[in-house]
């Protein structure tokens, strides 16, 4: 099928091209409310369950399906066409991937309403076929904007993406909230990526995106990226010059050892930064409180507002657990937090910094990656 009308024109042999629908057979969406969709499949024609959430963002399909904050979730674009710039072929310098934050797709699924095969120079494979060879399924043709509106009513609940028409009230019950994701996505073994020899930076990979990890090698660092579940005893016998908490997927109250672990680091006065899951760990060892939210924060473009120089900035957000004001701990300073919901996206303690959101903002915007300078004159000077 090809989508003349919207554009006003009729198209090019390279427009044609991008417009091409990558669709093969019917597929069903089934919702926790007893909603179900009939659209058409793409992808891997399998079964697969997960709570649903939508991104508003409107590029960046290839960082946001291998994002690893994105395991046990189903993920709805609102965007009206997605695929248009296809997927490029991974590309990695000393171990760190430039193009995808991870190494391979996190998603259990992709909702869209219209799903194409796209035309752009570093294009390797389209959408449909790359989700195809990674076993992800992804179902076309559903009101994604209606389907988003649902879930800011009802908030966040189960999905199945189906290949075929059943009954699936018994598999929609499945207690997400209760699943240790982030063990299913860190690293099993610790791995070194060699910087430039200014310090070394221990991250802890709860689902870590590539992406923060070029961003601090790129400051110079040597990092040592270590498994979820290592001790504060094995962290520090690397050394660190400074400690990153990563971003990561599920329950942050289910992470009770490692708040425990963290509190014994933060004894050591070595600088820490926590990314999104990391800043709520942090908050629970600083003693406060983590809540999940009706429908979280996920998109390319969501404002956050500075309290120390009371600027706004454009960032990236990928979250469903938050704080607010009222969470926090006597002595804890908010740093930066939202305008439209009051949700704390960052904040400052002694030696501890944190963003709920992620400054390494790819695909963009490029507004926060002071962040990462902020953390790097705390290693050299003590404080932010």
């Amino acid at each position: 099928m090809i989508i003349c009308r919207r554009l006003g024109f009729l198209p090019t042999r390279m427009h044609i091209a991008s417009y091409v629908v990558d669709m093969k057979d019917e597929a069903w969406l089934y919702l926790e409310d007893g909603t179900s969709v009939k659209g058409s499949s793409f992808g891997s024609r399998t079964k697969r369950g997960g709570e649903i959430v939508f991104t508003t963002a409107m590029n960046g399909y290839p960082e946001s399906l291998t994002d690893p904050s994105y395991k046990g979730q189903i993920l709805v674009i609102t965007h009206p066409l997605v695929g248009n710039y296809g997927i490029p072929k991974s590309i990695a310098d000393k171990g760190i991937l430039e193009n995808f934050e991870s190494e391979g797709i996190k998603a259990e699924g992709l909702v869209v309403s219209e799903v194409t095969v796209g035309s752009k120079w570093n294009s390797n494979t389209s959408l449909g076929r790359w989700m195809e060879d990674s076993d992800v399924p992804g179902i076309s043709g559903v009101d994604t904007r209606a389907l988003t509106k649902k879930i800011r009513e009802r908030g966040v609940m189960n999905g199945i993406i189906s290949p075929r028409e059943y009954n699936a009230a018994e598999d929609l019950k499945e207690d997400y909230g209760g699943i240790n994701f982030v063990e299913k996505v860190s690293v099993k073994e610790p791995v070194v990526y060699e910087g430039g020899g200014r310090g070394r930076v221990v991250v802890v990979d709860l689902g870590i995106k590539h992406g923060i990890l070029n961003e601090v090698r790129r400051r110079g660092y040597d990092i040592v990226r270590v498994p979820y579940d290592s001790n504060a005893e094995k962290i520090m016998s690397y050394e660190p010059s400074g400690i990153l908490y990563s971003n990561g997927p599920g329950n942050p109250n289910l992470l009770s050892e490692q708040v425990i672990e963290l509190k014994k680091l933060m004894e050591h006065n070595v600088p820490i930064l926590g990314i999104c899951l990391g800043q709520q760990l942090v908050t629970l060892a600083l003693g406060g409180r983590v809540r999940k939210m009706a429908f979280g924060h996920r998109a390319v473009n969501k404002a956050v507002v500075n309290h120390i120089d009371g600027r706004a900035y454009i960032t990236t957000h990928n979250h469903g657990y938050a704080s607010y004001a009222e969470d926090l701990p006597d002595g804890v300073e908010r740093w930066f937090s939202s305008p439209d919901d009051g949700v704390v996206e960052g904040v400052r303690c002694n030696n501890i910094i944190t963003t709920q959101f992620h400054p390494e903002s790819r695909p963009g915007a490029n507004d926060t990656g002071f962040v990462f300078d902020a953390f790097a004159r705390m290693i050299k000077n003590g404080k932010a």
